[in-house]
């Protein structure tokens, strides 16, 4: 079965249907690929038995005739998700062999429409990076070069979606946590409207800005899964919004011409490299001979959206992370005095670096005396930087740019260096602020061979306007076939 991983998620699901191949058969052939790229470091955890139980389901389902764009399809959790079949540790050891007594709804969703999970997948500690080596277990390698990072947080799901592990993931985006890595490994990912999918079962870094979304091969794929992952959960998360399901897969197809793509001068300055940008204004150039029109526009506060995320997110990650004290659940330390030292040496022995790092500032800017002068006024701007969005909503349907400011960089490079890390977020982190859909498409090349993405935002509710623009632009393109090494057809099953 050497072809199977070549598929998309809608070629899979085709073939299931039509009983060329067996859920059980795809299930095998993915989870001996992982196997025969563990060196990768995408996978936290598999369990052969789980997966072949949910398969066996999906082809009794599949017996009775029954269709569904998902069922049988093999898939892969980024490890933010809560799972009762698989470990889930958020890549902290704070969390090491936890099980969940719960699915998260994104991961029941998805087993209601009869995807098999493969496993759980690699990721930033508690979604807190920008590359993947903060993970408290190894770092992710990036398929395209091993001797670079995949992007972070959702880097395992990139990259094994990349190597062709699984056909699809799902993954997080708090400040781009789908997009960019999704850039750096050459694949296609979407941040759907803050709100669309529901965050119960997904390990809280910032409440106000975690969503959820799928990783996939092409726009498609993505809207299949989309599809599925979301709709309201009332009862569970009171941030879900009161909107019904959506079959994203409905307009995807329908024609782009006079479309308006808004081109923010603030994403194209000094800071953005020469070999991304060529590759973006490629991008741009297809879209113009589809039929769409480049407008001109601005988002000025662009540069302030990393003091501002870098203020909300942490306080927001203070208070969440709070939870792990070693009293309920979780890593304890082994040895203290008083419950004030089992405070102490708990945490400081179970998270990492950034996670310390970002608890601090998140401590502090919330703290007395700093609360107006941090945390009020970086709402404050955070409003006005989605005021910037509605202003260039009135000139355009779409806003088009680089997902990142370069390609991906070697492992260790930026280790001791935060700050750059966060920068590299200066053109996701506005659309997470506002709660605006996003996404990255493959549209080219750049240093090294090293993938390119192309960032597309929409207004609230527009991801099926932006997965069209996507899906047009790759049936006119091939970047999104494009295979790296690690995921070429003779490596491995």
């Amino acid at each position: 079965m050497s072809e199977l991983h070549d598929l998309t998620v809608a070629e899979l699901a085709a073939k299931l249907t039509a009983r060329e191949v067996s859920a059980v058969e795809t299930a095998r052939h993915f989870l001996a690929r992982g196997a025969a790229h563990a060196a990768l470091g995408a996978y936290l955890a598999v369990d052969e038995e789980a997966t072949l139980g949910q398969a066996r389901a999906a082809d009794a389902r599949l017996e009775t005739g029954e269709q569904s764009p998902l069922l049988g399809v093999p898939i892969a959790h980024k490890d933010i998700f809560v799972t009762l079949d698989f470990p889930s540790t958020a890549g902290s050891k704070m969390l090491q062999d936890y099980r969940s007594p719960f699915d998260a709804t994104v991961v029941s969703r998805l087993a209601a429409a009869g995807a098999v999970t493969l496993g759980k997948l690699n990721c930033d500690e508690f979604a807190m990076g920008s590359s993947n080596e903060n993970s408290a277990y190894r770092p992710v390698r990036n398929p395209w070069d091993t001797s670079r990072v995949p992007g972070g947080s959702s880097g395992g799901s990139a990259a094994a979606v990349a190597a062709r592990l699984t056909p699809a993931a799902t993954g997080t985006d708090t400040g781009g946590s789908i997009r960019q890595p999704a850039s750096f490994c050459g694949v296609t990912g979407i941040k759907p409207t803050y709100g669309r999918a529901s965050r119960y079962g997904m390990i809280a870094f910032a409440s106000s800005l975690d969503q959820a979304g799928p990783m996939a091969r092409d726009a498609q794929d993505c809207a299949l899964l989309l599809s599925a992952m979301c709709g309201p959960d009332p009862d569970r998360d009171s941030t879900s919004l009161d909107m019904p399901a959506e079959d994203f897969t409905c307009s995807l197809g329908d024609a782009i011409e006079g479309m308006r793509i808004g081109i923010p001068r603030e994403f194209f300055g000094a800071g953005l490299a020469a070999d991304v940008r060529a590759a973006v204004d490629g991008a741009l150039k297809e879209y113009q001979k589809l039929g769409a029109k480049l407008v001109e526009i601005t988002l000025p506060r662009t540069e302030l959206s990393i003091p501002v995320y870098y203020i909300i997110a942490p306080a927001e990650a203070s208070s969440n992370l709070s939870r792990f004290d070693g009293v309920k659940f979780g890593h304890r330390a082994r040895q203290y005095g008083d419950l004030m030292d089992m405070y102490q040496k708990t945490r400081a022995e179970g998270f990492g670096d950034e996670v310390k790092r970002r608890i601090m500032i998140g401590t502090y800017v919330l703290s007395h005396g700093y609360y107006d002068a941090y945390y009020l006024q970086a709402q404050k701007v955070r409003r006005m930087i989605a005021a910037d969005f509605q202003q260039a909503f009135r000139d355009c349907d779409v806003i088009a740019g680089p997902v990142a400011p370069t390609v991906a960089w070697k492992i260790g490079e930026r280790a001791d260096d935060p700050v750059a890390n966060y920068l590299a977020d200066i053109f996701t982190l506005p659309a997470s602020l506002a709660g605006l859909p996003g996404m990255s498409v493959p549209c080219g090349f750049g240093a090294g061979g090293m993938p390119v993405g192309l960032q597309l935002i929409g207004n609230y509710f527009s991801e099926a306007r932006l997965l069209n623009a996507a899906h047009r632009f790759q049936l006119a393109t091939d970047f999104h076939l494009r295979v790296p090494a690690a995921g070429a057809a003779g490596g491995g099953p």
